[in-house]
């Protein structure tokens, strides 16, 4: 008896402690960005990491004089008419999902801030390889040709 409770215990160790592939993320403040401007903005993810878990991230773009994206009403307006979206709410979107995901695997699209999308989900897994190594400096994610 007392050998089969060691062997439970055993086995509900290995399993609860995180015994997986899944390679910790270490803690820190870890950002991608986009090789180039489109469209006269930059995007950019910063994460935070804490106890292998992502609790905060920025998405956003800015200029090149370092204007936020979100922050541009003109430009809110005019996306909003045309896509039904807009900057300050698809950056949002994005960053809670990651935040509930945890991981890179991709989130879902925003109808009409699709292209935002695809490059979110290719900065956040750039973030994340860089938190898993621990190194801070920002790293540089290659601009996809338009089609």
């Amino acid at each position: 008896m007392k050998k089969i409770c060691c062997l439970i215990l055993l086995i509900a160790v290995f399993t609860f402690s995180g015994c997986s592939s899944k390679e910790a993320m270490k803690d820190g403040y870890y950002t991608a960005e986009m090789s180039d401007y489109s469209h006269g903005w930059k995007e950019y993810v910063c994460i935070l990491v804490k106890n292998n878990k992502i609790v905060s991230v920025e998405f956003n773009a800015k200029d090149s004089s370092g204007y936020i994206k979100a922050w541009d009403n003109a430009y809110m307006k005019n996306m909003y008419s045309v896509n039904g979206t807009y900057p300050n709410e698809y950056t949002r979107y994005y960053a809670a999902e990651l935040i509930e995901q945890q991981n890179d695997a991709g989130v879902d699209a925003l109808t009409g801030a699709s292209t935002s999308g695809s490059n979110f989900n290719r900065l956040a897994a750039a973030a994340i390889e860089q938190a898993k190594k621990g190194e801070s400096e920002t790293v540089q994610v290659e601009v996809e040709e338009e089609k």
